[in-house]
């Protein structure tokens, strides 16, 4: 059975971005409702921290429900049913969501980049890792590599270690001139300074090298040791985790199924957020890699636009471009280096759904062609884990979004069927 549900503003994602959007078009006083497949709001980067009353999340939270936003957590969209109106997979029921002005901010995943071991048990992403502990995983006196680009390395590093851990090195693929060069570019963002200093003094002694990433995992069976390059040389480093962050991977999937356009990879936009498809905004990482701050900006702009308080959106106009400048220093300075395309040997898995390793792929032209021929991106993950590794190793970009946009339940197929939707599922694997 289907439950209908109709609001005047639809969120999709409860991060930062979702969680301004959302609670700034309520207070204009238009019905808004916000969708998660989370278990509580607050996203990746605020998972667990709406609990803290003096936390930012926490207040946000407190903005969204004191606006009357209807909240569904632990919903994934996965279909749309005709004209503004999306299918959606709750714990128990599902939904169909209608809307008249829709805001997407699903944020973004991490990219992995396949190399000897990675597959093994305790190699994981950065934030991945962050995000066990924050969930009661136990670190403390577990000793930790992490590895890979951007200042989300020490973040993690740092949390890591407050929680007990013991840091055994970071590694850092930018080299140090990129680095001093990123430096001298926070001389305009005094707080980007402090935030830089504080992580430094709380990862006191903690080794930090740059010209440096992971060439290998190795452990009987599970990670036991990682061999990491520096400049020119080797060196085996016994570790109990390996955490690793080459970038993040906007999660655009929804938005191509709807037919906003892309540029460069991230959802295209106009100055108050909204993408190709007219009614349809867009907030948050899947328009460009740009942390928190831009998060929140964006989201407000697309929340007022979509209640139709155009002016109010516009006041943030100039601080939404003051942080891109931040944005375009960042991207500069760690931008992934080419020798890490050669880090997969023939017999390393690319696509770890399928077991489709590298030697297989790279006999093709193409993600389609590779598609068809190996079963890569036709697993669980839906091409979410290789596509992207994929698209840095070989140059190749997924070329359709199809429904179901997630693995769902065979019932909800059957229910969408048995209440006469017009448009008929196609499935490309997985389960659904």
């Amino acid at each position: 059975m289907i439950k209908n549900e109709q609001v005047d503003v639809l969120v999709i994602g409860g991060g930062p971005a979702g969680l301004a959007a959302a609670a700034r078009a309520a207070e204009c006083g238009v019905k808004v409702g916000i969708v998660d497949d989370n278990p509580e709001l607050g996203g990746q980067i605020w998972r667990t921290e709406s609990i803290n009353p003096a936390s930012d999340a926490a207040r946000w939270c407190n903005r969204l429900r004191a606006a009357g936003v209807r909240v569904f957590c632990g919903t994934r969209v996965f279909h749309q049913s005709g004209q503004k109106c999306l299918l959606a997979e709750g714990p128990n029921d599902l939904f169909a969501l209608n809307y008249r002005k829709l805001i997407l901010a699903p944020g973004a995943r991490e990219l992995f980049l396949p190399f000897p071991g990675w597959t093994l048990p305790n190699v994981m992403g950065a934030g991945g890792l962050q995000a066990l502990v924050k969930c009661g995983l136990p670190i403390a006196g577990k000793r930790v590599l992490v590895a890979g680009t951007g200042p989300l390395l020490l973040a993690v590093a740092a949390y890591l270690r407050w929680h007990g851990a013991q840091i055994a090195m970071i590694c850092e693929q930018a080299s140090w001139t990129s680095l001093a060069g990123f430096g001298l570019a926070l001389w305009r963002r005094p707080s980007k300074i402090r935030q830089g200093l504080s992580l430094r003094k709380q990862l006191s002694g903690v080794r930090f090298a740059a010209n440096c990433w992971p060439v290998e995992a190795r452990g009987q069976h599970a990670l036991e040791e990682v061999v990491i390059l520096r400049g020119r040389k080797f060196k085996t480093v016994p570790c109990d985790y390996l955490a690793c962050g080459f970038h993040l991977v906007p999660n655009t999937e929804l938005a191509v199924f709807l037919g906003c356009r892309l540029q460069n990879g991230f959802v295209q936009t106009d100055d108050f957020q909204q993408t190709s498809v007219p009614g349809v905004f867009c907030a948050g990482e899947p328009t460009g890699i740009g942390g928190l701050e831009l998060a929140l900006v964006e989201g407000q702009i697309a929340g007022l636009e979509a209640a139709g308080d155009n002016a109010a959106a516009k006041q943030f106009f100039a601080e939404r471009e003051r942080l891109l400048g931040f944005v375009r220093a960042l991207a500069r300075a760690f931008s992934l280096r080419t020798e890490l395309r050669s880090l997969p040997r023939p017999e390393t898995i690319v696509c770890r759904c399928e077991d489709v390793t590298h030697s297989r792929l790279v006999t093709h032209s193409s993600w389609r062609a590779a598609k068809l021929q190996t079963r890569c991106g036709m697993g669980p993950c839906q091409g979410r884990v290789c596509g992207p590794a994929t698209s840095f190793l070989c140059g190749w970009s997924p070329d359709s979004v199809r429904p179901p946009i997630f693995p769902t339940r065979v019932e909800n197929l059957s229910a969408i069927a048995f209440q006469g939707e017009t448009d008929p599922i196609q499935t490309t694997g997985g389960r659904g």
